[in-house]
C-alpha cells in the first residue's frame, strides 16, 4: 500500500561575526581581559541552539612612561612651566597612539648667590685681582660651588692722601 511520510523540516543557521577593537593597556571582551594584539575567538550558542563563533582583531595600544633627571640653576622650563624649587614633577599628556603617556622629572635647582660689601681705603683698595683707585661701585662676576652665577657687589669709598710741601 502506499505510505506517505512528510518531514517537516528546520534547518538553524550557525551564526560568526568579527569585529575589531583598539585599546590602550587591556581590553576586555566576554570576560577575559586581553593585553596584547592579536586575533581572538570566542564560542559560544545562539538563540537556535547552533554554533556561534564571534572573532576579535584587537590591537593593544601601550601606554608610555619616562624619567629625566636634571640640575639647572635658578630656574627651569619644561613642559610650559617654569619651575624654581627642586622636587619631583609629573606631566601626564597623550602619546602618539592616543594613550596616557606620563613624563617625571627629577629637577634640583641650585640657586644664584650674591653678596654685597663696602670698604674705605685710602688711594686704593685691591678686590678680586684688581686694583681700583677711585671710589665707585664695582661687580665681580663668577661661578659660585653649584657651578651657578656669583655676583659680588663693592661699595668702594677712597679717599686720597694728602701731602703738603712747605719751604721754611
Amino acid at each position: 500500500c502506499d505510505s506517505t511520510a512528510t518531514l517537516n523540516l528546520t534547518i538553524n543557521p550557525s551564526t560568526t561575526s568579527t569585529s575589531s577593537a583598539t585599546a590602550c593597556d587591556t581590553y576586555s571582551w566576554n570576560g577575559t581581559t586581553y593585553t596584547s594584539s592579536g586575533t581572538y575567538t570566542y564560542l559560544t550558542t545562539n538563540s537556535n541552539g547552533c554554533d556561534s563563533t564571534a572573532t576579535l582583531n584587537l590591537t593593544i595600544n601601550p601606554s608610555t612612561t619616562s624619567t629625566s633627571t636634571v640640575t639647572e640653576c635658578d630656574t627651569y622650563t619644561w613642559n610650559g612651566t617654569a619651575y624654581t624649587a627642586s622636587g619631583t614633577y609629573t606631566y601626564s599628556t597623550t602619546n602618539s597612539n592616543g594613550c596616557d603617556s606620563t613624563a617625571t622629572l627629577n629637577l634640583t635647582i641650585n640657586p644664584s648667590t650674591t653678596s654685597t660689601s663696602s670698604a674705605t681705603a685710602c688711594d686704593d683698595y685691591t678686590w678680586n685681582g684688581t686694583a681700583y683707585t677711585s671710589s665707585g661701585t664695582y661687580t665681580y662676576l663668577t661661578t659660585n660651588s653649584n657651578g651657578c652665577d656669583s655676583t659680588a657687589t663693592l661699595n668702594l669709598t677712597i679717599n686720597p692722601s694728602t701731602t703738603s710741601l712747605s719751604t721754611a
